[in-house]
């Protein structure tokens, strides 16, 4: 039956962090909105770490209760026994320790140590010390539970490499004790309940399950973590109920802020507005994408890459007047090959030699050079091109990906975004029934908030209509 418990103990956890996701998310917007030069980020990381400190020396020197340390027993491990030693006496007199200062003193791993390890079985503020236990009281844990969730959340969000996963576990921890302690008050200490240091385990992955939303990989790390199989269930059932009560308020903090960010990320599932709308790859779409001809003069290729800043150029017999697809290019294989000067020298139209379909027209790259620029490859910026090696030519045929990945125009956007998806793809040129380029697919392209803007001017009330037009190049396919 207490496993109901640690059931409402993971839907605290779960209030806990969507609360802490929703206010993160409000003070990310304020930063992006005021906090934008160097200076001002540099500055605001300074302040932080001041406040930070102020509040973390202020609070225990508030704290005026000294505590008796433990008395070392004899069924105590090594473990406990050097816990009792990180104690922090700040204040008090030798053998007693300040509950707040052990607390925001010490590493947080020591901390977490320390609330799941030291053994009590009930709610009191001190321990008598005839008991020989002591412990952390309801009170001490609550004043460092609040202002220590407040500054990570001010905290997470600065310019300074910094993560939450260890700050929530230790602030999950202490609302799990605190929870704890407050049911042995209630049972009056008759033994009723689980240990508080069980309380602060299952607490700690509520906590941390309501900020990221993470079920499974948390379960298996805490539970390897602790040794003990026993623990399993109430781990995953705290889980469960962090993360679903955490869903119905926000998302987990760390898609909050690659959606913020608007950063490509594609989720597993296909964003609800593009299955109601029935959308197809013409819809979405980037169209009428930079082409290049297979042999191309090095000043048309250089004022390309300088116009643009697209990765992949789909290869046409004609950019003007025939785009049919003969394959594509990377942004980096052009720059490298103006950077060596790989092409031909300026002449006669190469397209009349007769040798053009056996031999290439510019001196070729070998894949060492490509290997030796790799990850730094020349940008466009870079590269120096004389008014003499504008009228040169380049033969992208050697460098050209002849079988791209491709979809139809009149694909549906379900099958788009899993071919993407799952083939990890960058691009996707979208072509038409006769092998035409009509535009191209990036991951910009099929993030949610994008499809939004594309696809959102369909009024709901005539979706129903909107979803029986067929688009007008699945018509043509068929002669009628």
């Amino acid at each position: 039956w207490e496993l109901l418990l640690f059931i409402v103990l993971g839907c605290l956890g779960g209030l806990a962090g969507a609360t802490f996701n929703g206010a993160n998310r409000r003070l990310t917007v304020l930063r992006a909105k005021w906090v934008r030069s160097k200076g001002a980020r540099a500055l605001e990381a300074v302040f932080v770490a001041f406040l930070c400190s102020v509040v973390m020396y202020v609070i225990p020197s508030l704290w005026t209760k000294c505590t008796p340390k433990p008395q070392s027993q004899v069924t105590w491990t090594q473990q406990e026994k050097d816990i009792v030693e990180e104690l922090v006496r700040f204040k008090c007199k030798e053998g007693e320790y300040n509950e707040v200062a052990s607390l925001f003193f010490t590493d947080s791993d020591t901390a977490i140590k320390q609330l799941f390890h030291f053994r009590e079985a009930g709610f009191r503020e001190a321990f008598s010390s005839s008991s020989g236990s002591q412990t952390f009281s309801s009170l001490a844990i609550a004043t460092f539970y609040l202002p220590y969730t407040i500054l990570a959340c001010i905290t997470y969000g600065i310019a300074v490499p910094s993560g939450l996963f260890v700050p929530s576990l230790l602030s999950g921890a202490a609302l799990g004790r605190l929870v704890g302690h407050l049911l042995h008050r209630l049972d009056a200490q008759s033994g009723t309940f689980a240990d508080s240091g069980t309380y602060a385990l299952v607490g700690a992955a509520a906590g941390l399950g309501g900020m990221a939303r993470m079920t499974i990989s948390l379960t298996v790390i805490l539970l390897e973590a602790t040794g003990n199989v026993q623990n399993l269930l109430p781990l995953m059932l705290a889980l469960m109920a962090a993360r679903w009560v955490g869903n119905v308020f926000n998302h987990g903090l760390y898609d909050i802020h690659i959606r913020l960010k608007r950063l490509p990320y594609l989720e597993e599932e296909l964003p609800h507005i593009a299955e109601e709308r029935a959308a197809t790859a013409a819809q979405i779409m980037s169209p009428e994408p930079r082409s290049l001809p297979p042999l191309a003069k090095v000043g048309d290729v250089y004022d390309v890459l300088r116009a643009c800043r697209h990765e992949c150029f789909p290869v046409v017999k004609d950019p003007e007047t025939d785009r049919q697809l003969l394959g594509t290019i990377l942004r980096r294989t052009l720059c490298m090959t103006l950077y060596h000067r790989a092409f031909a020298p300026p002449g006669q139209d190469p397209h009349s030699r007769p040798d053009l379909k056996t031999r290439a027209l510019s001196p070729l790259l070998s894949s060492a050079i490509f290997e030796r620029a790799y990850p730094r490859y020349p940008k466009a910026e870079e590269i120096v091109i004389s008014d003499a090696d504008r009228d040169c030519w380049l033969d992208l045929r050697p460098y050209a990906d002849t079988a791209p990945f491709t979809v139809q125009d009149c694909a549906s956007v379900q099958r788009t975004y899993t071919m993407f998806r799952t083939l990890g793809l960058r691009h996707l040129v979208v072509v038409d029934a006769d092998n035409r380029v009509k535009g191209i697919v990036t991951r910009k392209d099929l993030d949610e908030p994008t499809l939004d803007e594309r696809l959102g001017w369909v009024d709901d009330l005539d979706l129903e209509s909107y979803q029986h037009e067929a688009h007008p190049s699945t018509m043509a396919r068929f002669s009628v």
